[in-house]
């Protein structure tokens, strides 16, 4: 049941941080469903690969390089949901970093 509940808190933060940046679109809030799930997926399986084979960069610039490897996963989440548009590396970067603020509001709300 928290699974469900915590699925639904990011599909509340993907629609609403897609709402406020204009690069960024969602069609619908099944697809904003869609895309939390992919997100959660990709988070699961590609990111420590990411950060593993990015580790020495990441050490260098003190743990910073960890948003450009969120803001591919937010770009690679746009590639494979057809109702999810990223305009581009930037918007990228700043829905994840708006979706990461909204996220934590929401949970400390509903916890």
């Amino acid at each position: 049941m928290q699974t469900i509940i915590n699925l639904l808190i990011n599909a509340i933060a993907v629609f609403t941080a897609a709402y406020l940046l204009p690069g960024i679109t969602v069609d619908s809030f099944l697809s904003a469903i869609v895309v939390a799930i992919v997100l959660a997926g990709l988070n699961y399986l590609v990111k420590p690969v990411l950060i593993l084979l990015t580790l020495p960069v990441t050490l260098i610039t003190f743990g910073l390089f960890i948003f450009v490897i969120n803001a591919l996963i937010v770009a690679l989440a746009g590639y494979f949901v057809p109702g999810f548009i990223v305009g581009g590396f930037v918007w990228a970067l700043l829905f994840s970093l708006l979706m990461s603020v909204i996220n934590a509001i929401l949970l400390k709300l509903f916890k």
